[in-house]
């Protein structure tokens, strides 16, 4: 049997050793450097790496680093032997830490996005080689960040005195731990920032970058273009066309399309690009209610244009390995929203016709922005989670009621119509009759969805009386 690489863990967190096979013979050896299939399938994170660099050293002794730099890279010996020191330059608790190796040929390490990467060639002639995920540049190289060789905090054991090594100038240079500045994780960016989940997502994650619409047209592919993506880790993408009965009009339906659809592509060639997690909030609507609960892996089934084009730009971020699509349902926010309309009638006096042939649950802006940060930061699996508050599933009069009680008025003024009744006379879109979504996945994660009844009473509780 062919021998296969093996693949161990490091004290620094995300970097890996590879114990590379070298079958030969008399002639000499031969080895599969870098084989994404097998790799992958042992643990090595599937990198994307786009380029390939190789550094002859002359004589042993030569001594390169220390540098952390913004990207990954997958580094190997082509012949010789090295010492190999890193450490650990990421803002977080494993800040210093270090691991040293010597090796051969038949060793390969896995080096995460800034972590400090220095080696000392042992014997004349070393080549090393090493692969990374981003093409160099130098604009890039002015976020590297760099450790001292000589650094008397991580004690680095060189085999050759560094008084005996060949260094150049440059890395002599390099500052002490101390006076070293963390590389910073890479950046998350909220877009829709301007809607009722942009907001909460702005809210909950305050160092991300929150764009609204006027910042940034998802659909306007060179205004993508232009914009500074370097070092971003993640997208959430909550910029969406929301306007449901707009959206059956021939200027609504383009409109629909371009934002919902052609947003999301650009998007998804974008965070495929930069190798980036997209996090993508999604509709009821894309189901057509047929069945009471709605569980992630139910066919679409949309209705109208709305649903279409959610539909359409789930099946599109589905492409993507490290995506997230969160479906919500109903969503309550700061803004214009359902509860707060009807608080507002409640408060004038007024007395609705609302639809009772609707069934299903609310969604809190905060807690679905929450529930975001948590698959996020807890590393859940990859794929669609369904989000909504938990609870008993309601209709939408039967909600208005609860909110005409909350403001002291007679829950029995507000008269439930059916959807048909409610439509007669007016344009409106197709609605699903059931939009509960089922829980079990993202509540399997740890997270759990708080109760929509009380959520309500809270929020009803923040909005001043007219």
């Amino acid at each position: 049997m062919t021998p296969q690489p093996r693949i161990s863990t490091t004290l620094i967190p995300g970097m890996l050793v590879v114990d590379l096979p070298l079958p030969g013979d008399s002639r000499g050896w031969f080895k599969e450097n870098w084989q994404r299939e097998k790799m992958t399938a042992l643990g090595l994170p599937d990198f994307g790496p786009v380029q390939n660099n190789l550094s002859f050293n002359a004589s042993a002794g030569a001594t390169r680093g220390l540098h952390a730099e913004p990207w990954d890279k997958y580094v190997s010996l082509a012949c010789g032997r090295i010492f190999g020191a890193w450490v650990d330059l990421r803002e977080g608790p494993s800040f210093g830490a270090t691991f040293t190796l010597e090796m051969g040929p038949d060793k390969g390490v896995f080096v995460p996005r800034g972590v400090a990467n220095g080696y000392q060639a042992l014997v004349d002639g070393t080549v090393y080689t090493y692969l990374v995920n981003e093409h160099w540049s130098p604009e890039a190289r002015a976020s590297y960040t760099y450790l001292n060789l000589a650094d008397e905090t991580v004690a680095i054991p060189w085999p050759i005195p560094l008084d005996r090594a060949e260094i150049s100038t440059a890395d002599a240079a390099h500052p002490r731990l101390a006076d070293v500045v963390p590389m910073p994780p890479r950046r998350t960016v909220i877009l829709g920032a301007g809607g009722q989940v942009g907001r909460a997502l702005a809210r909950i994650l305050p160092d991300a970058v929150a764009l609204t619409h006027d910042d940034l047209d998802t659909a306007d592919a060179d205004a993508l273009a232009r914009f500074g993506w370097g070092g971003v880790g993640t997208i959430i993408n909550a910029a969406a066309y929301t306007a449901v009965d707009t959206a059956e009009t021939p200027e609504g339906r383009r409109d629909c399309w371009a934002a919902n659809v052609t947003g999301v592509a650009h998007l998804v060639r974008l965070a495929r690009r930069l190798r980036a997690t997209l996090v993508h909030v999604s509709s009821d609507y894309v189901f057509d209610g047929s069945v009471e609960r709605h569980r992630e892996d139910e066919p679409f089934t949309p209705l109208g244009v709305y649903g279409q084009t959610k539909a359409a730009g789930d099946a599109l971020v589905a492409t993507l390995e490290r995506h997230y699509i969160v479906r919500a349902s109903w969503v309550i926010g700061e803004g214009r929203n359902f509860v707060r309309t009807m608080a507002d009638l409640a408060d004038r006096g007024v007395r609705p016709a609302v639809v009772d042939d609707q069934v299903g649950r609310l969604t809190f802006a905060d807690d679905l922005a929450d529930g975001i940060a948590h698959l996020l930061s807890s590393g859940a699996p990859f794929g669609t989670y369904n989000l909504s508050n938990s609870g008993e599933s309601r209709s939408w009069a039967a909600i208005a009621r609860e909110v005409f009680a909350a403001r002291g008025r007679n829950p029995d003024d507000v008269t439930p119509v059916s959807t048909a009744e409610y439509a007669a006379g007016r344009p409106a879109a197709p609605r699903p009759a059931h939009s509960t979504l089922v829980l079990d996945r993202i509540t399997a994660t740890g997270y759990a969805p708080p109760d929509a009844d009380e959520r309500l009473r809270a929020y009803l509780a923040r909005i001043p009386r007219g």
